[in-house]
């Protein structure tokens, strides 16, 4: 099975956790069945892959957020990189023109694009194989996957199918409804939709190529700026009239506030938190160095890391993205291909950050303008390479590499350090990479 995994969402939703950088997806709150704690993208990777291990998954993704996904998936997992965000239908045309051209998919393959952002058991990743098997037999251009409803709900929207059969015709598309709406959809057989599209690559494609002028691949990441934001469901399937849907009966949740979070996250609390016994229905999360204490909280969630700290009612917790939105801050935590950064302090002329490496992992040989900065080693050992000179490092020693040299470190072993950023101009694109020799 081909498999685009859609892992591009932006920061909003699960603030102060989530970022632009850490979108919600990599947030760890979930536990694997060793009792690790894991993140929605590795939850969902690892039921894919138990369902079938030869699946070929391709993570469709931001920029900002490829080195997150390599740090939680690994260094080769497939990662198809969306040069800007512009929605589900460019994302997964370029996804799709990126298994065709660059990974020499066949256009006859059958292909399915998933978000990664539900909650569900293994289970449910048997169906999507399911829906696989019947978008390949060619009973339409698309098969999608719907989920049976079990109340009716104005957060989603519907799929109208022809009838009630597990494999129906799709009549048509609805939007989130009001309440009074959505039960009508409910007597009508309606089905929420899952955001799963099967279809033939080599149909998609066709269809991209008569509505976008570009040539392969290559051509498309070079003109992704100028595509219009849209919907798969918008661009594609409303347009369509060749499309099937699959029933699913199963749990299913859609993680998208904390609300929400709330009802599936592996523990009621996470970090250095104590509530007394008259709290109820509370869930805290807290990623600073610091305790929270809870007395009579009820119904509510707590979340504090570097980037801010909520607290909110569980039902008010889905309404904050506008003032969220008003909150101006840079992210202070961010996952890399080669392990952690976290800001510690921010002075005038001055940024302090912890930084975590993996054993074995590099940073890139690079440059600043407009800093300077002084690595302590806290712990591990590592090796460093300035301006093409090369030394050892381990804990205790102190090295300063001025604006203007290049420089890299590599962490022999697992490493922790202290970065201080020194200059009048701290900011993150004040950074030139180059090849090391």
């Amino acid at each position: 099975m081909n498999l685009i995994l859609l892992s591009g969402g932006s920061g909003k939703r699960l603030w102060p956790l989530s970022n632009d950088v850490r979108s919600k997806q990599f947030i760890k709150l979930f536990k694997d069945g060793n009792g690790n704690y894991e993140s929605m993208v590795q939850r969902v990777y690892r039921q894919i892959m138990a369902v079938d291990s030869n699946t070929k998954i391709t993570v469709a993704t931001s920029r900002s957020q490829a080195s997150t996904i390599k740090n939680q998936l690994g260094e080769n997992v497939s990662i198809c990189v969306e040069p800007c965000r512009r929605d589900t239908f460019p994302a997964i045309v370029l996804a799709s023109a990126y298994l065709h051209d660059e990974l020499a998919v066949p256009e006859s393959e059958t292909v399915v694009a998933c978000p990664v952002d539900p909650y569900v058991s293994t289970a449910y990743y048997e169906v999507v194989k399911d829906v696989q098997k019947f978008a390949e037999r060619g009973g339409a251009n698309f098969t999608l996957l719907g989920i049976e409803p079990t109340y009716p709900s104005e957060k989603y929207g519907y799929i109208i199918p022809e009838s009630s059969d597990l494999i129906s015709q799709v009549k048509e598309f609805k939007e989130k409804p009001d309440l009074d709406t959505a039960k009508k959809y409910l007597a009508q057989n309606a089905l929420w939709n899952a955001g799963i599209f099967a279809f033939r690559l080599g149909y998609l494609l066709d269809k991209a190529h008569s509505m976008i002028d570009f040539q392969d691949y290559r051509d498309l990441f070079n003109r992704y700026h100028c595509m219009t934001k849209i919907s798969f469901d918008y661009g594609i399937l409303e347009q369509e009239s060749s499309i099937q849907v699959m029933r699913y009966h199963g749990d299913w949740k859609d993680v998208g506030t904390w609300n929400m979070v709330a009802e599936v996250m592996a523990d009621q609390t996470k970090g250095r938190t104590i509530m007394d016994e008259t709290c109820e229905n509370t869930n805290i999360v807290n990623e600073l160095d610091i305790p929270i204490l809870c007395l009579g909280c009820k119904d509510m969630i707590i979340a504090a890391s570097g980037d801010g700290i909520l607290i909110s009612d569980k039902e008010r917790s889905g309404h904050m993205k506008p003032y969220v939105e008003k909150i101006e801050v840079e992210a202070r935590y961010a996952e890399k291909s080669w392990g952690t950064y976290k800001v510690m302090d921010v002075q005038p002329g001055s940024m302090t950050i912890k930084i975590s490496m993996k054993a074995g992992q590099s940073m890139s040989y690079h440059m600043h303008y407009f800093r300077e900065e002084v690595w302590t080693i806290v712990s591990g050992k590592g090796k460093v390479v300035v301006d093409g000179m090369e030394q050892q490092l381990e804990t205790g020693d102190v090295i300063t590499i001025a604006a203007g040299c290049k420089h890299m470190i590599e962490a022999v072993t697992a490493l922790d350090m202290i970065e201080v950023q020194i200059g009048e101009d701290i900011h993150v694109n004040d950074k030139i990479k180059f090849q090391i020799k």
